[in-house]
Parts: C-alpha cells; sequence; structure tokens
C-alpha cells in the first residue's frame, strides 16, 4: 500500500527503480473513573516490534536533522502559517523524513498518518529556495544513515511525503501520529523541542517514540533545563505492555524508567509550559498552592515534559490551555505512551482518560493533568476546586 496526499491505495509494480523511495512516493462526555486508567494486554500477535524499530528510527533520524539546523538557525528559516505560529526548515524536513522512513521500514503494511505540517505554502513561487533547502537536508540526513542506498530524492518526492499527512485518523485501522517538531517557539530559542511520533491501532495509542535532542541525560529536577556538564539528547520510547525505555540519541543503551513514586503533594513538583499563551500559569499556581507544593514549577517546551515526567525528574504535569483552543493528537499521543507506559496517569480536568480515536483533535475537559497513582485522587480534587473558583471565566 502507498500513500497519496494522507489516502492509502494498492501499490502499481514497478521496475528498475534505483531509490526505496520513488517507488511509493509516485504516486461521549461519559465520566470515567481511575480504575479505568490499566494498561491493555497485548498478545502475541500484536506485539508491535517491528513498527516500534520504525519508530525509533524515525525519530532519531528526524533528531540528526532537527539538531543540524537548529546548530545554524537563519532568521530566513522561520516562516509565518495561516496561525501565525512560527514553522522552520526543520519541521518540513522533519515530517518528510519520518514519512519516508517508516514508509521504508514498513513498505508491506498500509500507511496513513496524522501530522501537523502540509506543503501548501512549500508550493509557492516565492518558497523555492526553502524546499530546495528543505530536500537538501532530508537527502542529506538518508546519506548519513547509509542504509538507503546512495538515490536523490527530488523536490517532488519531498513534497509527497509531506503531505502524507493529511489522515484524519480516527478508531478503526492503524494510524501513525506525527509531530515533526513539538514545542517549535523552544526550537527557534535554542531551548527544547521534542520529535514526537506515536501509533494508534483501532483508536488505541500502542507505541511512541519520542526524540528530545537538547534533554539532558541526567534529570532536570533542579529546574535546570540545560546540562552544563554531561550527555544531551534523550529518546524515549514505549510499547503498549512492555514499559517505558530511555536512551541517548547516540547510542543503543537502553535503561527502563519509571514515574514518579511520590505520595505526598507537597513533596512533589510539577512541569509546565514554557509559553504562558500556551497554559493558563496562574491556574495551575492555584492547584499547586492546594496541594502544598512547595517547589517552584518547571516550565519547559514540547512533550520533552511527558519524557522528563516518565523518569521522575518531578510529579506532576499541568495543562490549562486558553478557552476555545483545541489539543491536536499529535501534541500528546507519544508522550501518553511514554509516561503511561512508565506507571504514570494522564487525564483530562474531569479525570476521563485521554481519548484519541476521535480525529485529529482530542476533545477533553479543560485541560490535561498527569502524574502517578498516588498522587491522582488529591490532584483531581485540588483541580476540582480551582477550576470552581475561576468559574465561568473559564
Amino acid at each position: 500500500m502507498i500513500c497519496i496526499n494522507g489516502l492509502s491505495i494498492a501499490k502499481p509494480k514497478i521496475t528498475n527503480s534505483k531509490s526505496p523511495f520513488l517507488a511509493p512516493l509516485l504516486f461521549s462526555n461519559t465520566k470515567t473513573s481511575l480504575v479505568s486508567f490499566r494498561p491493555l494486554s497485548v498478545s502475541s500477535s500484536m506485539s508491535y516490534e517491528k513498527e516500534l524499530a520504525a519508530a525509533k528510527k524515525a525519530a532519531s533520524l528526524s533528531a540528526r536533522l532537527c539538531k543540524k539546523v537548529q546548530k545554524a538557525l537563519l532568521q530566513s528559516d522561520v516562516q509565518s502559517k495561516l496561525d501565525k505560529s512560527p514553522v522552520t526548515v526543520a519541521d518540513y524536513g522533519s515530517q518528510a523524513l519520518v514519512s519516508l522512513v517508516l514508509q521504508r521500514e514498513l513498505p508491506s503494511e498500509p500507511f496513513s498518518l496524522v501530522a501537523e505540517e502540509d506543503s501548501g505554502d512549500l508550493r509557492k513561487d516565492d518558497a523555492q529556495e526553502t524546499l530546495d533547502r528543505i530536500t537538501k537536508l532530508v537527502n542529506d540526513t538518508l546519506a548519513s544513515d547509509g542504509s538507503y542506498g546512495d538515490s536523490t530524492l527530488s523536490k517532488d518526492d519531498v513534497l509527497r511525503a509531506i503531505d502524507c499527512g493529511k489522515s484524519e485518523g480516527g478508531s478503526h485501522g492503524r494510524h501513525w501520529v506525527l509531530d515533526p517538531i513539538d514545542g517549535t517557539k523552544g526550537f527557534v530559542r535554542g531551548d527544547q523541542y521534542a520529535i514526537a511520533l506515536g501509533l494508534l491501532d483501532e483508536g488505541k495509542v500502542v507505541l511512541g517514540a519520542l526524540a528530545c535532542p537538547n534533554l539532558p541525560l541526567a534529570s532536570i529536577a533542579d529546574a535546570n533545563q540545560h546540562a552544563l556538564n554531561g550527555e544531551v539528547g534523550c529518546l524515549f520510547y514505549a510499547k503498549l505492555g512492555a514499559g517505558t525505555y530511555m536512551q541517548s540519541l547516540d547510542s543503543s543503551s537502553a535503561m527502563k524508567v519509571q514515574v514518579s513514586a511520590i505520595d505526598n503533594p507537597e513533596e512533589a513538583s510539577f512541569f509546565e509550559s514554557y509559553e504562558a499563551a500556551h497554559s493558563m500559569h496562574d491556574l495551575s499556581s492555584s492547584i499547586a498552592k492546594k496541594l502544598g507544593v512547595k517547589a517552584p514549577p518547571v516550565r519547559i517546551d514540547s512533550q520533552a515534559k511527558y519524557g522528563a515526567l516518565s523518569r521522575g525528574d518531578g510529579a506532576i504535569y499541568l495543562r490549562f490551555p486558553r478557552a476555545g483552543y483545541r489539543e491536536k493528537i499529535w501534541d500528546h499521543a507519544a508522550g501518553y505512551i511514554v509516561v503511561t507506559e512508565a506507571g504514570g496517569v494522564a487525564a483530562d480536568a474531569a479525570g476521563n482518560p485521554l481519548d484519541f480515536s476521535r480525529g485529529r483533535y482530542l476533545d477533553l475537559d479543560t485541560g490535561i493533568i498527569v502524574t502517578n497513582q498516588k498522587l491522582m485522587p488529591s490532584l483531581l480534587k485540588a483541580v476540582r476546586e480551582s477550576l470552581e473558583e475561576k468559574g465561568s471565566s473559564l
């Protein structure tokens, strides 16, 4: 099967193709108790080993591309989409690269990708220089890996790879979910960002890979998101029923991680978005005060927060967007399974589990809260009380 603008169709027979890539690219509001937050079982026939290996490779190669761009970031790399959020050549390059790698690594599987970017702006006459740069970045990154031969992708190949991300997802079949750069503002500032890739199967997140190129391997529990000394660059990955692991982006040696076991809210620290526009810091502060949390919040960009939480750097993650904002599934899918397979719990503000089966958006109550099993009851209580105090202004 191949992807055409997010649709999967039968793959035609093509002979004498020198490139491993060119051939495929030619063408209810019910409230739920916390008891339901138990991992789903995985049968031996649904082990997802090949899919996880492909996801790890795609995320790692994408991180290599993004690191190269961030190191020499130019102002001309930053464009403006219709919603005015910054987007760089790395966003497009990352999405194209992940799309290409997944299709190459899993050639016999139907390919459906729900992703943030599309190629519309890149097809304009004044974007050709940017498209040239993206195409070169993708080709250089693939060449550096050495496992896909020496064929060169064209600009059209890259555009088609980007546009494979137009799938709507949903509750049937398998859908990859990608944020090619989660935390673009952090990326532009030189701070935290993540390449976040998950897989939905019948509406459930079954695996995820979270590449965090700027996250130190050591704990950031001291609220320092930068490592003065020591190794930087983490890959977190998880598979349903198999736990969560972390390794260096430069190494294949992995260690299993677990969320914090803290059961006293006063000893907990919490993460929230760096940007005040992404989450209501005043509401988070009110919740922390009710819990008796003494440590200041750790504010970092992107799903790197999920990764840090999964290894116990903090105990709570709070996200309360402004009224009217709709959460996208690519902003949480990979992080969700990374933290839940590490023993954590993720819910909306009413305690409902996150539902990724309804298309490109998460329909949820007010916000997202993530913590361990022990702290969730007291956290939900503090959230409910703080929201009641805020009243209808939310």
